[in-house]
């Protein structure tokens, strides 16, 4: 028997699984993680509690399998900013000071400032990130650094990780870096470090050593990191030295790899025809391309970030599951639902209320319910393809009600604006240069919620394919440790063998109108928040 364990860090979880060379989870593990929020829009982890974390994972779902059955390890995880001192022992990122606090979260919003003068030198790597460098991303954070922890921090600090880098370091002592975090996360580029970008913007300090304290050695995802998993990591875990670890990747990116090789009778299977949606806190989306194709406003082109030999654009949602959770979790009728419905999931009894509701109303469909209900999604920003992290959301329609009927309106409401979110996201993909994108995947938590699958393939008029396997990020991940073992001949080989079979939704094409009027009025609320902003600047 041929096994890999794939890892994948979260937001708010470290999960473990063990995976066939089917592709098949056959067993996972789940441990939370601990965040601080020391103060608005900071937000901080422990990368010794995250470790932690992957070292019970591991060992949970190896138990009772032969050590010399695991073919190979992969590593995927949040795009999250460690520091480490110069023995390699964290050091603290937090006015607190608290050494275990060594870990700015991806989410973090701390370094506005920092990337406003960034933006504003309008360096040329500017354009692969679609021409702004968004504050969740690791030089401006980098920069905040250096601009206010200098004594504390800065000087101290032995290496910068990103997160899924720091962990294939923990299990091989190896400090290579993925292509992936760089040219993502980091402003890296095909033929290395641009010394011009990190003097322009007040970092000259990282060049020094080969750009040591960041990344010397960088590898392709899944590539064989070093000599394997070192003495002491494999002692830790259980696992026999020398066991081959994949060079990591970004849990979204995992989810893309995890994704992408799902085929279905009748549906294009070329790469470069589909949507990856990875949904989760926030949501990302994943599209490929054989060219490089520069977006305005969506991150990328990157090249073999995710797929190896194809070019990569990144578009996002910095606030989706996040976005539902808020919602429901303030309305003041919540409580009183949750006592009511006991172990039932609320968003599923708020999909049977508006079933009820559109029944009562003798409507064709559920979506027309919100007619006079328009939400824009922005709460914490908007990633793309604006990339304006100073938006906020609007709601359009409110009353004075505060009951469950009302509280169900807003649930679909907010559905249907990250639908449109989404719209917006493959227009832009299209406008610039994509032929086509003929199918999206979707995986994550919103996965399961079929609510949200069929809105997203009504508001794009295109089949939405679920995979059978619901844990691709786990098995995007266990894909790299194949590939480290040398289980396939290359990495889309893995993709496609593993990738499985799925299910598909089809749009219904009765309601193409009306989610089309709500998409202009959707375009037209981020235009009036503007005008606004533009009144009171005045």
């Amino acid at each position: 028997m041929a096994y890999f364990v794939g890892v994948d860090v979260g937001t708010g979880s470290t999960r473990a699984a063990l995976i066939s060379a089917e592709g098949k989870v056959v067993n996972i593990c789940v441990k939370n993680i601990k965040t601080w929020n020391p103060q608005n829009h900071f937000y901080e982890q422990s990368s010794e509690d995250i470790w932690s974390a992957c070292v019970y994972c591991i060992q949970t779902v190896i138990e009772n399998v032969e050590k010399n059955n695991i073919k190979g390890i992969g590593f995927g995880a949040t795009c999250s900013l460690v520091v480490l001192d110069k023995k390699g022992q964290p050091l603290s990122v937090s006015p607190s000071e608290n050494n275990a606090q060594n870990v700015i979260l991806w989410l973090d919003h701390r370094a506005v400032k920092e990337a406003a003068k960034i933006n504003e030198l309008n360096n040329s790597v500017l354009k692969y990130v679609g021409g702004k460098i968004s504050l969740e991303m690791e030089t401006p954070k980098l920069l905040w650094l250096k601009n206010n922890l200098y004594k504390k921090c800065w000087i101290n600090a032995g290496y910068f990780f990103d997160l899924p880098d720091f962990l294939t370091w923990k299990a091989t002592g190896d400090d290579s870096r993925s292509l992936c975090s760089l040219v993502c996360k980091w402003t890296y580029e095909i033929d290395g470090w641009n010394e011009g970008y990190f003097r322009e913007i007040g970092l000259e300090d990282l060049i020094e050593d080969n750009f040591k304290k960041i990344g010397s050695k960088v590898q392709i995802p899944g590539t064989p990191i070093g000599r394997g998993l070192s003495e002491e990591a494999a002692g830790v875990l259980g696992l026999l030295p020398g066991t081959p670890v994949g060079t990591s990747i970004i849990d979204a990116h995992a989810g893309g790899l995890g994704l992408i090789g799902c085929s279905i009778e009748g549906i294009s299977n070329d790469f470069n025809t589909k949507l990856s949606l990875i949904c989760g806190t926030s949501t990302c989306h994943m599209a490929v391309s054989k060219e490089p194709i520069f977006t305005e406003g969506i991150w990328g082109p990157y090249f073999s970030a995710m797929v190896p030999g194809m070019w990569l654009n990144e578009g996002g949602q910095s606030a989706t599951g996040k976005l539902i959770d808020h919602i429901i979790e303030t309305h003041p009728v919540t409580p009183e639902i949750k006592k009511k419905i006991g172990d039932k999931h609320i968003q599923a009894y708020l999909g049977e209320l508006l079933e009820e509701m559109r029944k009562k109303q003798n409507l064709k469909s559920i979506s027309l319910l919100t007619a006079d209900l328009h939400i824009w999604p922005d709460f914490h920003g908007n990633r793309s393809p604006l990339a304006d992290p100073s938006l906020r959301g609007m709601i359009s329609g409110l009353s004075l009600s505060s009951d469950e009927e009302n509280l169900a309106l807003l649930y679909l409401g907010t559905l249907q604006a990250l639908s449109y979110g989404t719209k917006h996201i493959v227009e832009t993909l299209l406008k610039y240069g994509y032929k086509s994108i003929e199918s999206v995947l979707i995986c994550g938590g919103l996965s399961k919620n079929h609510l949200f699958i069929q809105t997203q393939a009504d508001v794009l008029n295109i089949p939405v394919i679920v995979p059978n396997e619901k844990e691709s990020v786990l098995l995007g991940a266990g894909i790299l440790g194949a590939c480290a073992a040398g289980y396939f001949k290359d990495i889309e080989a893995a993709i496609r063998s593993m990738g499985g079979s799925g299910k598909v939704v089809y749009p219904d094409q009765d309601i193409q109108d009306y989610h089309s009027r709500k998409y202009r009025v959707f375009l037209k609320m981020v235009a009036d928040q503007n005008e606004y902003k533009q009144i009171m600047n005045c």
